[in-house]
């Protein structure tokens, strides 16, 4: 009778837990993506397989199934499952779970799994009472983090475990994660209906989290059993965003972005901006867009603007979004500020005419390398004269083989920064070629 009541109140509670949390997998052949983690002869699967304790640290996007992995190797182990969170736990939470950690493995010789959300979080003390334990295996540590450890780990935790690198789940994989909740006694066990359309929401709406992606169609499910877009729409609070990153409005968006930073109109480059990153666009290929602008289109007008776009990309990549959309943005509008420029690309593009065509010459024999053992006696280095020697870091010397002595690449304009650089490259290259008495 006992077991019998112990069973309905473990349904009942399971009823009222989130959907994410019931989906979780409870093995790793029901764990959706990170197939280069779950491969045959994998740390994870050699972890699995083997009764003797590791320490992984697990890094990744929100979403990924960090915790969820945790799980699973707890669970398909049989070992005992503690997790800690670094956001609430100090050092005494530590410890304690450790000496428990300890006495179990003492008396009944049962592994520990101790897992630490949110790693990066803990500081140096706390991160230090993880060592006794990690270097004695007392426990299997499994830590997981947003962050990139190598900046927020420190360096005897990290070199005695294993770092495996989740990736953002691809759009097919939210789809099987969707549809599997739809279906699944666990989820939703067939009572709603998830309309084709609203599922393509869902996976865009997700951005590659699959916690977010449950979190969204059990809000969905709570309004209607047929969940349309609509239905989406309402649960989410939020509102469609009309773009399909496969499609005709993926392109559209992304022009329009490049060419408001180019027209200078920061508010609109704002706007498709928002868009791309609401719909779930790989947020790196954002990054690299504003990347090759800063150089396309701003150039040396402001050099720095090369420095902001890298800087963004940097660390967008570091922390990931939602955080990285304000990098993103401080970007977008020093780029559609900057004063404008294609000088640059336009001075590549006419040097590698050139070269198509054939138009090279010789490197001149000054110019060439003199390092290796006969090349005094092929005259290669002979009359070089070393800029450093002279006033100003000048001398008057041909660089350009000679059929291109006169050919001029680098027009730059008056705009911004690049006036100052036109100013100068005019009375270098004038002095290089002797067409002043400078």
């Amino acid at each position: 009778m006992d077991s019998l009541f112990d069973s309905v109140a473990e349904e009942a509670h399971r009823s009222h837990e989130p959907l994410a949390v019931r989906m979780r997998p409870r093995g790793l052949d029901e764990v959706i993506g990170q197939r280069h983690l779950l491969g045959p002869g994998t740390p994870l699967r050699r972890l699995v397989e083997s009764e003797a304790p590791m320490s992984l640290f697990l890094w990744g996007p929100p979403g990924t199934g960090k915790t969820t992995l945790a799980y699973v190797v707890a669970g398909a182990t049989k070992r005992r499952f503690v997790e800690i969170s670094a956001v609430s736990a100090g050092v005494k939470d530590v410890r304690a779970a450790i000496d428990q950690a300890r006495r179990e493995l003492g008396m009944s010789g049962r592994q520990t799994v101790l897992f630490v959300d949110e790693v990066h979080r803990f500081n140096k003390a706390q991160q230090d009472a993880l060592l006794p334990a990690v270097e004695n295996r007392w426990v299997t540590f499994i830590g997981a983090t947003t962050e990139n450890p190598f900046f927020s780990v420190i360096s005897p935790l990290l070199s005695r475990s294993l770092l495996l690198t989740l990736e953002s789940l691809g759009e097919d994989d939210v789809r099987a994660v969707l549809e599997r909740a739809v279906r699944d006694p666990r989820g939703l066990d067939g009572r709603a209906t998830l309309h084709p359309d609203a599922l393509d929401q869902l996976v865009r709406l997700a951005g590659g989290d699959a916690r977010r992606s449950l979190t969204y169609l059990e809000a969905a499910a709570l309004l209607a059993d047929q969940i349309t877009v609509e239905v989406v729409e309402r649960a989410v609070d939020k509102a469609a965003v009309r773009y399909d990153r496969q499609g005709d409005q993926h392109y559209d968006v992304v022009s329009a972005f490049i060419k408001s930073m180019r027209g200078s109109d920061a508010d609109a480059a704002l706007h498709y901006l928002a868009r791309m990153v609401e719909a779930g666009e790989d947020p790196r290929f954002i990054a690299r867009r504003i990347v090759i602008f800063a150089s396309e289109d701003v150039g040396m007008a402001d050099p720095t603007c090369l420095q902001v776009a890298v800087a963004a990309a940097q660390a967008v990549e570091f922390i990931g979004l939602p955080e990285g959309r304000i990098n993103l943005a401080q970007a977008v509008i020093h780029c559609a500020l900057a004063p404008k420029s294609n000088a640059v690309i336009s001075a590549i593009g006419a040097a590698a005419d050139d070269v198509r065509r054939g138009q090279i010459g010789q490197v001149p024999s000054h110019l060439r390398d003199a390092h290796y053992a006969g090349a005094s006696k092929l005259g290669h280095g002979k009359g070089y004269q070393y800029p450093h020697d002279f006033e100003h870091g000048l001398v008057r010397q041909d660089y350009a083989p000679e059929e291109l002595r006169d050919r001029r690449y680098y027009r730059p304009t008056k705009h911004g920064a690049e006036a100052r650089f036109a100013e100068r490259w005019a009375r270098i290259r004038a002095f290089l070629r002797g067409e002043t008495g400078a």
